[in-house]
């Protein structure tokens, strides 16, 4: 039975609990989970239900099969004085300006939380997470251990007690082979344990893949992170949020999408703070963001092409001959071609360059180019018999499990998810504008490339009507930034999680402020770190090369996996 409040216009019961033509009904999905919710909070961006420690798969599940929260966005993990605390984000694929933040609180002495794995696949690595960096630990979870740290390591960096300091003796562990006996086809199996990277230029930086074969075929396999991590997220809690933190964002995917990584700060710290962006700044916002996409999408076409052909000289050049216009166009904007540094929370640094009618017709130039350029690359690409051959029908991610483990960007499009930011929770100028989602159905490896390829189009005529926007912009109504104070300082206890639609995915920020000038708390949520988790689904059963193509296609970064 739906618990919705009938609204006037309609009599008609709608078919999730607690949805309305007006969006949540919040005190319906407190019914639902009757006693449960201990109490409730206001997050700018979602209601907040205090539930308990041993609730917490009661709950989400209901919430999942019975009021359509499909989507665990992120899971933030973070220490009190008095507690620490789990808050699971939870969205809808079909609308993630449905929004609802789960919020679990642990006393000091025994921080054990109930797992949300058997709920959200998503939730392995998220919990992992917060177990190393926070050191909450989450009962019923499948596997309880570190993720980005050693094994061996010492405490809990992000912990309020953690003395940084403290050198610490990492151990190097001997490798086993991680195949249980349950696994085995038989007494007959002959099974081979061996590792792919960390240094190996198939697994696009330092990442290692312990990888059990079984005969040619793959049947375990499981992705090693932390070679790249840098804490990135005590860095932001360190640093000012007016002037020092905007430079991290361009670090997390740093190849190319820096203004997409800007933007996701700038757009949680601007709602923390009740920053209204201008009109004018928020075009320009819009065409940088796309460039960006543009040219981390080439990056990534470039690359996949060198993992399934070897070929570095013919493709490899092709993408970066295109990439290298639009680097030279961001250069142009923002005085930088790669740590880009050009959002401003409130607008953006400084105005378009002078002369702008050189600006605009470099712009065009290279936009008049791109349909051309795209069909040399699917001459060279997608119409080879050799690269469908390597492509289709492998790396298989139906799109069940993509929702699980809270995969997102093209990696979800090509599972046929009709899931975009930019369209469903707008931000900047995209909804004032002529573009369409990209989906495939394919669900394989082939699906995903041909979403990339077709969304540089997409961002091709998203940066033409901005640049038609600006060409015709009143000289006098050229507002860049919005009056923000020198000192920021939001009100104490104030919490927010935003994202933005970004080259890899759904990339998120939640921050709590304290009342001073910097964040008590500030978590990233990483497109890649959750896509990634997708990989032993598309690669059991596979060959080695096609974990290879697999992981080429989801267009990890590990700057931004492990931050």
């Amino acid at each position: 039975m739906s618990l919705e409040e009938p609204t006037p216009d309609s009599d008609a019961e709608l078919d999730v609990v607690g949805e309305t033509e007006d969006g949540l009904d919040y005190d319906a999905l407190a019914d639902l989970l009757g006693d449960k919710v201990r109490t409730r909070e206001e997050h700018l961006n979602a209601e907040g239900f205090v539930i308990r420690p041993d609730d917490v798969q009661d709950v989400l599940f209901a919430l999942r099969d019975e009021a359509g929260f499909d989507h665990l966005s992120s899971v933030t993990a973070q220490e009190y004085d008095d507690r620490y605390e789990s808050i699971y984000h939870l969205k809808k694929f079909d609308d993630p300006t449905q929004q609802l933040s789960v919020v679990v609180p642990t006393s000091k002495d025994n921080p054990v939380s109930e797992s949300a794995e058997p709920v959200y696949r998503t939730a392995d690595w998220h919990e992992r997470e917060a177990y190393d960096l926070v050191g909450i630990e989450y009962e019923g979870h499948p596997d309880m251990r570190r993720i980005l740290l050693p094994e061996t390591w010492q405490g809990h960096p992000l912990a309020l007690d953690y003395d940084q300091t403290e050198p610490q003796i990492v151990t190097l562990a001997e490798h086993r082979n991680p195949l249980q006996e349950d696994h085995r086809a038989g007494d007959d199996s002959d099974t081979m344990f061996i590792n792919i990277g960390p240094h190996h230029p198939a697994t696009h930086g330092v990442l290692h893949v312990e990888t059990v074969l079984d005969g040619e075929q793959i049947a375990d396999i499981e992705p090693d992170i932390g070679y790249l991590h840098r804490c990135e997220e005590q860095m932001c809690q360190q640093g000012t949020y007016r002037h020092q933190i905007m430079p991290y964002p361009d670090r997390w995917d740093y190849v190319s999408a820096g203004m997409l990584n800007e933007w996701s700060y700038a757009r949680a710290a601007e709602t923390l703070a009740d920053i209204e962006v201008p009109e004018y700044a928020q075009v320009i916002r819009t065409m940088a963001a796309e460039l960006s996409r543009m040219a981390a999408h080439f990056l990534a076409m470039g690359t996949f092409a060198l993992d399934v052909y070897g070929d570095f000289t013919a493709i490899f050049q092709y993408t970066f001959r295109d990439r290298e216009i639009v680097q030279n166009i961001l250069e142009d904007l923002s005085g930088q071609r790669l740590m880009f540094n050009y959002f401003r929370l409130g607008g953006v640094a400084w105005d378009l360059p002078e002369p702008r009618e050189e600006f605009f017709e470099k712009t065009r130039d290279f936009l008049n180019d791109m349909p051309g350029k795209l069909d040399e690359l699917h001459d060279l690409v997608t119409s080879n018999e050799i690269f469908q051959l390597r492509c289709v029908d492998t790396g298989v991610l139906p799109p069940e499990e993509a929702k699980s483990y809270g995969a997102t960007g093209p990696v979800a499009r090509g599972s046929g998810i009709d899931y975009d930011l930019r369209r469903d929770d707008p931000y900047g100028y995209y909804d004032e504008l002529d573009w369409d989602v990209v989906t495939e159905d394919g669900c394989d490896n082939f699906a995903r490339v041909l979403v990339r390829l077709r969304e540089v189009e997409q961002s091709a005529r998203i940066v033409e009507q901005c640049v038609d926007l600006l060409e015709d912009w009143p000289e006098d109504d050229r507002e860049i930034q919005a009056n923000v104070p020198r000192t920021l300082k939001p009100d104490h206890d104030t919490e927010v999680y935003e994202a933005v639609e970004a080259a890899k995915g759904e990339l998120g920020i939640y921050i709590r402020s304290d009342g001073t000038d910097k964040p008590a708390r500030f978590k990233i949520r990483s497109p890649c770190f959750s896509n990634l988790q997708t990989l032993p689904v598309m690669s059991e059963g596979e060959y080695i090369p096609d974990m290879i193509a697999s992981l080429g296609s989801l267009d990890i970064v590990l700057g931004e996996v492990d931050r």
